[in-house]
């Protein structure tokens, strides 16, 4: 049973900042050696999940772990309040467009779990429509696994309460992060007991386990999910295809 409380948002004491840097960059490397295999291949695809708290550093992730991919074989969507077309679908309907095709990097930043999150912070949806959900999430993420050679990494940015302020608090006071605030960061802040409460039933009752990155320090956040996406690439043994006879 995981207890976000429990784990902490601090990289450990005893590694060397200046290593774990350098390693990172190397991951990153290989990273995008390894995505331009699967583009080759045409085999597999990866969805990336980010889900986390504001301030987290979901935007600065993303542009670390995939700084060496090549842009045309990856995609970033955020989701957003869904549109009065999308409210009109089920609530999966806007996220199964986006999945990635074959030989693609798909990053969700922000996700279906909005759908089980936000809206039951805020009792939108009751605890009937909460359970019907997580089971569909999973069905889905199931699906497109098996389906479509998907693979699914979920990546939950946990941040500490203090930190969060402080970055909350940079986005008012630096003049080039000024375009991040968002006054309404603020008022979700105040449900932080309830958002944790909903992140933990998520967390515990999706079939396709999470990472839980600490994020206080962002050069620990890098190094752990370039470590993680390298390795999970590499088992998927991808090889370029041969050349084809005429």
């Amino acid at each position: 049973m995981i207890k976000l409380n429990k784990i902490s948002t601090k990289p450990p004491k005893d590694l060397d900042r200046a290593a774990a840097e350098k390693q990172t960059k190397q991951w990153a490397k290989r990273i995008g050696e390894l995505q331009n295999v699967m583009l080759a291949e045409g085999k597999h695809s990866l969805l990336v999940i980010f889900q986390g708290m504001d301030g987290s550093g979901k935007d600065g992730a993303v542009k670390n772990v995939f700084k060496y991919c090549h842009h045309g074989a990856i995609n970033v969507h955020s989701f957003k309040k869904p549109t009065d077309e999308e409210f009109a679908h089920d609530f999966l309907w806007r996220v199964h467009k986006v999945v990635p095709r074959k030989g693609m990097i798909q990053v969700f930043n922000r996700s279906h779990y909005e759908d089980i999150l936000i809206q039951r912070v805020h009792g939108w949806i009751d605890e009937e429509k909460v359970n019907n959900r997580m089971e569909a999430i999973n069905a889905f993420e199931k699906f497109i696994h098996l389906d479509n050679n998907t693979l699914i990494l979920k990546f939950y940015l946990h941040i500490s309460k203090d930190q969060q302020e402080l970055e909350l608090n940079e986005r008012i006071e630096e003049p080039e992060k000024h375009w991040k605030h968002n006054p309404g960061d603020w008022k979700e802040r105040e449900h932080w007991d309830k958002y944790m409460d909903c992140y933990e039933y998520a967390l515990n009752k999706s079939d396709i386990p999470w990472h839980i990155i600490p994020v206080d320090s962002r050069w620990y956040r890098n190094y752990c999910m370039t470590k993680i996406v390298m390795d999970e690439l590499e088992k998927l043994n991808m090889k370029y295809p041969p050349l084809e006879e005429e």
